[in-house]
């Protein structure tokens, strides 16, 4: 196992495109965002792309109603995203001007992500603004999200932007130094340098880190980010934001924060399957026998009729259903199916073969190819 300068090297010899999030609690005021837009440019400045997701809409809007507490009525957080969100753009953009670059804004929902089509609308637009030397800054659609369409947080949209547009890497800036190791008693103990594969035992020592009085996060959401990038083959590096030089010090491979690897090494997911992984919404569930889910997870097989043991849900052919073995419950894939529910359930146990005479038409022989499928 790399030690964690060469760990850290690792991960910035060929990174060409960022994506950088940043907590609300480090945008106080137009000083800090002068000096993180500094940093930004000093990276772009080194030929890399910087895709920025910037909280801080509900936080000035918040200041400018001289709110010292978020508001727990979700109209009221609304309206202040609304306010805020027009300050803290033109507080970028002016500080983007002093360096000769534009910056330009996507509000995102959840919903925007999950839907295919316009899953590449916001992928195409993110390449044309870099195309055109632009920095992209998304955040989530506050003043039009309700609990369905959101992503729970920033830390969550900064992954699945990361994993959407292949970033080389994805950096959370914190009021933290990285995730800290629990001593015995309880208390916090040294910061974890590099962590390789988020396990059980991480998640029980992650804790809320963020003031639920002025933002939503906690350390628990960046242990969720690092499952999506390290389950599509990228990395998440959290630090402090804190420190001004905290960015260059991160392109320099210093021993500061966090570096979350994946387990089993860098191996990239294609884009199809990212989205199936991290962006769709099964529309049904497909129970399988232990010898398809074996033959699924060990050998790499698509999912064929003869394993098929209940269907659930109203889905049609295209869409996507979630795999489940029948004896336990346990979660295995998602894929795009090529059949009706209907058609899953009157093919169930039958051979590829059968398919033909027993639905009267010509038949894939695979319900879930295995090209259409992802192992979660």
């Amino acid at each position: 196992m790399l030690d964690p300068i060469q760990a850290r090297k690792q991960v910035l010899k060929s990174c060409r495109r960022v994506v950088l999030k940043v907590g609300t609690r480090l945008l106080a005021d137009r000083t800090a965002i002068a000096r993180l837009v500094s940093q930004i440019h000093a990276l772009r400045e080194s030929g890399r792309q910087v895709i920025l997701v910037s909280s801080g809409a509900v936080g000035m809007g918040m200041r400018a109603a001289g709110l010292k507490r978020r508001p727990r009525h979700l109209s009221e957080v609304q309206a202040l995203a609304a306010m805020g969100q027009a300050t803290l753009m033109a507080m970028y953009e002016a500080e983007c001007r002093k360096y000769d670059f534009r910056a330009a804004q996507l509000l995102l929902t959840a919903d925007d992500l999950r839907s295919r089509e316009r899953h590449l609308n916001a992928v195409n637009c993110i390449e044309a603004l870099l195309a055109h030397d632009v920095l992209p800054i998304i955040n989530e659609n506050d003043p039009v999200s309700v609990s369905e369409l959101k992503f729970g947080d920033n830390d969550t949209l900064a992954a699945l932007l990361g994993s959407m547009i292949r970033a080389d890497l994805t950096i959370i800036l914190t009021t933290v130094d990285g995730l800290l190791d629990k001593n015995p008693d309880g208390t916090l103990g040294d910061r974890i340098s590099v962590v390789h594969g988020v396990t059980a035992q991480l998640k029980e020592i992650a804790s809320g880190t963020d003031d639920a009085a002025f933002s939503i996060g906690g350390m628990a959401s960046k242990l969720k980010a690092a499952e999506v990038l390290n389950s599509a083959g990228e990395a998440l590096w959290i630090a402090s934001g804190e420190d001004a030089d905290i960015i260059a010090r991160i392109f320099a491979a210093e021993d500061v924060g966090t570096v979350f690897l994946p387990q089993d090494g860098m191996h990239k997911m294609g884009s199809r399957k990212r989205w199936l992984a991290s962006f769709s919404r099964p529309a049904g569930v497909i129970a399988i026998d232990d010898g398809a889910a074996n033959a699924l997870v060990k050998k790499g097989s698509s999912l064929l009729p003869s394993g098929i043991v209940s269907v659930t849900g109203a889905f049609k052919r295209g869409d996507v259903v979630r795999i489940v073995r029948a004896a336990s419950g346990e979660v295995l894939a998602k894929g795009i199916t090529n059949f009706s529910a209907e058609e899953a359930a009157r093919i169930a146990h039958h051979k590829s073969g059968d398919l033909t005479s027993i639905l009267g038409c010509d038949a894939e022989e695979e319900v879930v190819h295995r090209n259409n499928l992802v192992l979660l």
